[in-house]
């Protein structure tokens, strides 16, 4: 019956390789223990038990060890970096239109207004999210100071 459960054991060392989950490869390893255990008795019931008890084990054992050393930030990348920065207005938004642009980074983005107002061209406007390939964006507000 070793032979079974080393052929198992490949099985799951090959379907691992195919997924990015890191889940079959316990269970792989689980299928190892199992032939090791398969030397000493032949009841099935037992070899299964082992099986599922020592794949079980593995897997819960070693997700807080792997989750430790994975990489799990994530960076704002491409378009969503650019929420919260600003950007001038290269052309008049008018979201009713659906039309307007702005220059921010260099690059020309379509966008439209938070409040569905009508954003004049070299507007300073500062950019609140993203729907869809367009930017929502609002005017920036100068605050007067009087001396």
């Amino acid at each position: 019956m070793w032979q079974f459960w080393l052929i198992a054991s490949g099985i799951f060392f090959i379907a691992e390789i195919i997924t990015v989950g890191f889940l079959i490869f316990w269970l792989g390893i689980g299928a190892l223990i199992t032939m090791i255990v398969s030397f000493f008795t032949s009841n099935l019931i037992i070899q299964t038990t082992v099986f599922v008890i020592s794949s079980t084990i593995l897997i819960f054992a070693t997700r807080p060890l792997i989750n430790k050393f994975a990489n799990t930030k994530t960076t704002s990348t491409n378009a969503f970096s650019l929420v919260g920065k600003k950007g001038i207005v290269t052309q008049n938004i008018d979201s009713i239109r659906g039309t307007g642009q702005i220059k921010v980074q260099g690059e020309l983005w379509s966008a439209i207004s938070k409040d569905s107002d009508i954003i004049p061209k070299n507007t300073e406007v500062e950019i609140l999210s993203i729907k869809g390939v367009k930017l929502i964006v609002t005017p920036v507000r100068v605050s007067s100071t009087l001396n």
